[in-house]
């Protein structure tokens, strides 16, 4: 029986190549976006992967999104939480609004996407709960004290949620991507696109589907016992 599998943030970039190799891997896919139409269209063209639209930062939008989703695909078996910002800016010029729109989306947003699927999984006694974070929530990264804490943040809630979930069959674990070759970091100059790369060990960006390939696995029946974990995929830039 095929598993059902939601991306939030999961038609572009790095969410778009974790949805696909979901999808190639046999689960039923659904893909979040917050607000570019276009993009989500045509990546359903692309992939038959279909795609729903809500703000992960709003609680009752997600919940009302989940339960459409598992309307239309089934119970979900494997949520990945994906779906993030930036508003960058030093701290000394950060505003409120800057703070808080990146909290809201990137930290708040994991709880409002895992909260109304959390039950379901309890009561399955099987589940898969996957977070993107970040090396900057490892590491920090300047003018990124927002969205820093919230990735930071994020590896907090996989721990604590694998120890709540682990007799539940349920695992919680994380990604922390290094530099990868989406569009956003391929728009930057090449100057500073070549500054980010001379500190990567491997000597290159990282290519989402590389993200993708440890989203599979630790979705998989065979990550069961790996639980509470972070893994730091960055080509060596970084180490915990």
């Amino acid at each position: 029986m095929s598993r059902t599998a939601l991306v939030t943030g999961g038609s572009r970039g790095i969410g778009a190549a974790i949805s696909t190799a979901l999808k190639d891997a046999g689960y039923a896919v659904a893909a979040t976006y917050a607000g570019n139409d276009e993009a989500a269209a045509k990546f359903t063209d692309e992939t038959g992967i279909k795609t729903y639209k809500w703000n992960v930062a709003d609680y009752d939008e997600s919940k009302a999104g989940i339960e459409k989703v598992e309307a239309d695909l089934g119970p979900i078996d494997v949520v990945v939480a994906n779906a993030g910002i930036t508003r960058d800016a030093p701290f000394h010029r950060m505003t409120p609004e800057q703070w808080h729109q990146v909290i809201d989306t990137n930290l708040t947003g994991v709880f409002n996407t895992v909260h109304p699927i959390w039950p379901g999984m309890r009561e399955r006694k099987f589940g898969r709960v996957i977070v993107i974070s970040s090396i900057n929530g490892q590491k920090g990264q300047f003018a990124q004290v927002n969205y820093a804490a919230t990735k930071a943040g994020d590896l907090g809630i996989v721990k604590s949620l694998a120890q709540e979930g682990a007799r539940a069959g349920i695992t919680a674990n994380a990604i922390c991507p290094g530099y990868i070759g989406t569009d956003m970091v391929m728009a930057v100059p090449e100057k500073v696109r070549e500054s980010i790369i001379a500190q990567i060990p491997a000597g290159r960006l990282g290519e989402p589907e590389e993200i993708a390939r440890c989203v599979v696995f630790l979705a998989s029946d065979d990550s069961g016992f790996i639980n509470g974990s972070t893994i730091s995929a960055n080509g060596a830039q970084f180490f915990v």
